[in-house]
Formats: structure tokens, sequence, C-alpha cells
């Protein structure tokens, strides 16, 4: 039975993904990141198509290298560790970050270049992303909003717990570096290649690689870029996530993934087109929206820094991806469909179909107004351990 199959795997990818989250061990955090790739696989090709087998081969093939390059890291990692006489070989975070000052500097730098490799292909970093947009685009709804709202983060954090041991280990400025340039070509790559897209979840695949170029950017540049980063990852959480919810809304009436095929939404579509524009908007990072807010402090981190030629790219990428974006996003709102959807009168929108979408949609809105003390301490506290924060 494929939903039989189906949710048995969605119930593992959760779990993985859980374990990554929980992992106090570098060892046991890179097994966690390995099960999310083998439980979501079969996710992809739920629709059991050659466009959704395409996708779900080349998921596995190119995380399955990137993986073996973190795996790598760690076989360095724990040769750093053991410099010295009579060193733990521990990998567990809290020695790791203890002892970092005494591990070998070489070992460690080369450590954390494969693990960014490694997992920044995990990460969907430019340019080892080529297995995202497929595979978002191929996928279920429900299994591109998990891939790109939780999945990507997952191996955020994995390089997250890297680069603190370097800053505990005094070479964080490495670290940073290496950041900051994945990040630029990220950010550049993806707007690039949004401006001659015509296919709208593939559009948003395209814009995850955006949005995780600029999280790394922003824990490159450390300071309170490294909080605006944190920050990021939240929003862009849910708000992808909406607007993966709202493409399946979309794609369950036009039959189509073709933006010129899916015009004249809030005609056809009402509450789902007026989220659809909310949600495209959000993305670009306009406001009041809780994408603006992040965005505007990573770049305010890249000023106070006196990073100009950065600022310069950041704001040139964030450009071009806006004007993509919204360009396609208010085609899809407005105007006629090239071939009129086989249900042309307002279709009837279930409550739920919408209520999820409209949630997390309010919840990057209240973000861009008021970030609640409680959580703006934990985003600080969190963006301190890796040399961010204010």
């Amino acid at each position: 039975h494929p939903e039989g199959v189906f949710i048995g795997c969605l119930l593992l990818f959760l779990a993985a993904m859980s374990a990554v989250i929980v992992s106090n061990h570098m060892g046991i955090l890179w097994v966690a990141v390995e099960a999310t790739t083998l439980a979501s696989a079969p996710l992809i090709y739920y629709h059991r198509h050659h466009r959704s087998l395409e996708a779900a081969w080349k998921y596995l093939l190119i995380c399955s290298v990137g993986i073996a390059l973190a795996l790598l890291g760690n076989f360095f990692l724990a040769v750093a560790a053991s410099a010295g006489p009579g060193r733990e070989h521990s990998l567990l975070l809290p020695e790791l970050v203890k002892n970092a000052a005494a591990f070998s500097p070489t070992w460690l730098k080369a450590a954390f270049m494969l693990m960014l490799v490694g997992y920044g292909t995990k990460m969907g970093l430019a340019p080892m992303h080529s297995w995202l947009p497929d595979a978002h685009s191929e996928s279920p709804s429900l299994v591109s909003a998990l891939l790109s709202g939780a999945l990507l983060n997952c191996a955020f954090l994995a390089i997250l717990r890297m680069q603190t041991v370097l800053v505990a280990a005094g070479l964080g400025d490495f670290g940073r570096d290496l950041l900051v340039l994945f990040g630029l070509v990220s950010m550049g790559w993806a707007a690039l290649l949004l401006i001659s897209l015509t296919d709208y979840k593939r559009m948003l695949a395209y814009s995850s690689v955006e949005h995780m170029g600029i999280l790394a950017v922003g824990i490159g540049l450390g300071g309170a870029a490294g909080a605006g980063a944190m920050l990021h990852a939240l929003n862009h959480s849910l708000v992808k996530a909406a607007l993966f919810f709202l493409a399946g809304n979309i794609l369950a009436v036009y039959r189509s993934k073709n933006v010129a095929d899916a015009r004249g939404l809030l005609g056809i579509l009402p509450v789902s087109g007026v989220l659809w524009l909310a949600g495209i908007l959000a993305v670009t990072g306009s406001p009041p929206f809780g994408l603006f807010t992040s965005e505007l402090l990573i770049l305010k981190g890249a000023l106070a820094g006196g990073r100009w030629g950065v600022a310069g790219g950041y704001l040139a990428a964030l450009f071009v991806a806006f004007a993509a974006i919204v360009w396609a996003g208010m085609r899809m709102a407005y105007g006629r469909p090239r071939t009129p959807p086989p249900a042309p009168e307002p279709a009837v929108e279930s409550v739920l179909s919408v209520t999820v979408p409209a949630t997390l949609a309010a919840g990057v809105l209240v973000l861009g107004l008021w970030v609640p003390r409680p959580l703006w301490e934990l985003i600080t506290a969190a963006a301190a351990t890796f040399g961010g924060g204010f």
C-alpha cells in the first residue's frame, strides 16, 4: 500500500530530524542526518512518475556523496581531537568545545571544510544544490514543506555545531570567511536561475537555495548578523512551509505547475490566492513580514563590520530574487490562465487546506511586527555560541 509506506517513512523522517536536533555527539548527528536521507527518498518518489524517480535517485546519490564527505570530516575531527598526549577521542560537543584550544588547527580546518561541503550539500548551498529543485518540485506538497522548512535547517545545524568548535579553538574567522563565500555564491546562483523559471514549485525550491545562502552569510558575518540568521531560519521555515502547502492547493485545481497555466488565482482560489500573494511578499523580504527584519539585521551586521563588498553582493542578489519571484507571483494571482482549469468556477477550498498556511503566514507577520522577549533571548544565546549576537 503506497499510503502505508508513505506514513511509515514520514514518521521515520520526522524521528530522524528530531534526532539531529537533540544529538550532542558529532557521530550520532551524522547518523541522524544520513537517516533523514534514507527515510525521505521514498517520500519524494510517492507519485511513481519518471520525474519523481529521477528526483529521488538524484537526491540519494548527491546527498550520499555529501554525507560521505561529512563522515570523512568526522574522522578528521577525531584526529584533531587526538592531538597531544593522553587526549580523549570523544566527539561529544561539550567535550570538543572544552578541549578545542588544544586541537590540531590544520586537522580542524580540514574537518570543517569537509563538513561544510558535506552538510552544505544537504543544506542546499550552491554549487552542491542540484538535488534540491527536483526533489522539492516532484514531492507531494507536504513533503516539500518538510524538506524546505525542516530538513535544510537540520543540515544547517550540523554546520553550526562544527562552527561552534572552530570558535572555541580560536579559528572562528576561518569558518566565517568560508560561510560568507558559499552564502554569496548560493544567493547569486539562485537569483540568476530564478529569472528564467516557469515552474512555481521549482521557483520555491530555488528560493530555498537563496535563503540558505542568506543564513550562511549571516553566520559568516557574525555579530548582529548571527542573531539575524537564527531569526531568519525560523521565519523562512514558516513562510516556505505555507507556500508549499498553497502550491499543493493550486496544483490540485489547475493540474499544472507552470506559472502561465496557473493564472487568475484570486478569482478561482480566492483564499489561497490572497495567502499566496502574502507568502510571495513575505518570502522576498517585504515589510512588515519577519523576513524583512531578519534580512535587515544581517545587512546591519555587514555594514557594522565594514564588509561593504559583502553587503553589495547580498543586496544585489536579494533585489534580483525579489523581482523574479514577485513577477511570477503577481502573474499567477492576476490575469487569465493560458488554458482554463478543469473547474473554472471559484473552487471550494476546504477549511484545513487554508487554515494551516494561514496560521504559518500569520506567524511570519507577527515575527515581523514583534519578536517575543523569551524567543529573542533564546536566539541571541544561540548566536553567541558561534560568535554571533549583540
